[in-house]
């Protein structure tokens, strides 16, 4: 009964209660889990030196593609499950559910063996050079060698939070972070095993909230529950979880080769070190944008089963108050980024020729951050509706569409500070075509049941 209740509250609960109490444990987790990848590089940046962080950050695409993979499967599939169970089609949600974990053993299985095959060729084509090659092999091959325990985390956690529990979720996000920092400690300092310490401390502390994570679900604790014939791969099943996570892993991909762009112009146009600038920035990029994706992950659990029981006028104020409070966040963290750049990169080095390349980059780089929390809750927004197209389109904007080839262009013509402009000018570009996009679509957002369109014709017809 508390598991149903725990899954039924998205639908009769008030919605800025309800918003509050699932956004609060996504943004705690997040702030944990973006901590964790913080601190990673500050101890990567101080014990091996800032050609440690340019290896980190060469080897990065590849886990961005991992990641991507993961994050379509749990964010697709927690539009589905959301939806299937505010529709009371539970059995459905289960057989989501199985078909998931399904493809992550497979996905586990092609990561294993890409760790002994194609891992060298890879880094190379990702722009890795005779200084960062090496940082880049230690930093990878344990993780593709554990690919099942990111795979399955990073996917559970999206499906915790679709049937409601954004507690449980915060715990498998803060669980590995504090473990990860604990381990960094250890092996990067203490056994001294500089990258590969901080690559092995990621992987164990990943394979802790996976049991973590299974006990979960095979212990009755979670709304969804899994047998042997769900696992059983149905294509239509597949095929409308791709659809929907499709966007998540164009996002995810598309950095990836954001970054593969990024690090050949910085090479090209600057050298090594500039990757490394770059890397710290990038980890403070993450961590800034955390509160706009709480605010996202705990809209699309309510919005997706709101949807899915027909209840628009909840649908309606959730995307409001959605919109609302990512903008007074995203303003917030302007200001931040503008008036603390110095101060926020002295967290990760102290040596002054990084932080004054750092503090120019990251002037340029967030000029326009206040526009950014609308995109993300867009995003958001269409893939718990289902809505893939559009969902995609917005994925592919920012990324794809615009960054890569003004990141590309741009350079030639102003030079290294060419590669950090094409970023304001890309967010500029993207929120303007997400304006465009939910004017288009404003009536999907504000459907009415049957009672309130004949009250509707009511009034017209007292009206006249």
């Amino acid at each position: 009964m508390e598991q149903k209740q725990q899954s039924e509250r998205l639908g009769t609960e008030a919605i800025p209660k309800l918003l509050r109490s699932l956004s609060i444990p996504a943004m705690i987790g997040m702030f944990v889990m973006a901590l964790y990848n913080v601190v990673d590089t500050i101890f990567i940046s101080y014990a091996v030196g800032i050609e440690g962080v340019a290896g980190v950050t060469i080897a990065f695409p590849i886990m961005m593609i991992m990641m991507s993979m993961a994050g379509a499967l749990g964010i697709g599939g927690a539009s589905v499950i959301s939806r299937r169970l505010g529709e009371r089609r539970g059995e459905e949600a289960n057989q989501v559910f199985g078909n998931i974990l399904t493809v992550i053993l497979v996905l586990s299985v092609i990561g294993f063996i890409s760790a002994f095959t194609l891992l060298g060729p890879a880094l190379q084509l990702f722009g890795a050079t005779s200084v960062t090659q090496g940082y880049a092999t230690d930093y990878l091959f344990p993780i593709l060698l554990g690919s099942i325990f990111f795979f399955f985390a990073f996917a559970a956690n999206n499906i915790i939070r679709s049937e409601g529990n954004a507690t449980f979720a915060m715990v498998t996000m803060i669980v590995p972070a504090v473990l990860n920092i604990l381990l960094d400690v250890l092996f990067i300092f203490g056994l001294n095993m500089g990258v590969l310490g901080a690559s092995i401390a990621t992987v164990i502390a990943q394979a802790s909230v996976t049991g973590l994570v299974l006990r979960y679900f095979l212990t009755g604790k979670s709304t969804l529950s899994l047998h042997w014939s769900d696992l059983r791969m149905k294509g239509s099943v597949i095929k409308e979880v791709c659809l929907v996570g499709l966007p998540a892993f164009v996002q995810q991909s598309s950095a990836s080769l954001m970054m593969i762009a990024i690090n050949s112009m910085l090479l090209r146009f600057g050298s090594d070190f500039y990757v490394g600038v770059f890397g710290l920035v990038q980890r403070i990029m993450m961590f800034v944008m955390m509160p706009m994706m709480g605010i996202m992950q705990a809209m699309q659990p309510i919005v997706g089963y709101n949807y899915g029981a027909k209840q628009y006028s909840r649908l309606r104020e959730t995307v409001m108050l959605g919109f609302k409070v990512a903008t007074i966040f995203s303003i917030g963290i302007f200001a931040l980024l503008m008036l603390f750049p110095e101060a926020l990169l002295r967290v990760f080095t102290a040596d002054r020729e990084v932080i004054q390349a750092g503090v120019s980059a990251m002037h340029i780089l967030f000029c326009v951050t206040f526009l950014i929390g609308a995109q993300i809750v867009a995003g958001g927004l269409y893939q718990s509706l289902g809505k893939s197209k559009q969902a995609l389109i917005l994925s592919l904007s920012r990324q794809i569409i615009f960054l890569i080839p003004l990141v590309l262009i741009l350079p030639h013509i102003f030079g290294l500070s060419g590669v950090w402009w094409a970023f304001p000018i890309a967010d500029v570009l993207s929120f303007i075509l997400t304006v465009v996009l939910l004017y288009r679509d404003r009536n999907v957002f504000f459907l009415k049941t049957k009672e309130e369109r004949e009250l509707d014709l009511v009034k017209t017809a007292s009206s006249t």
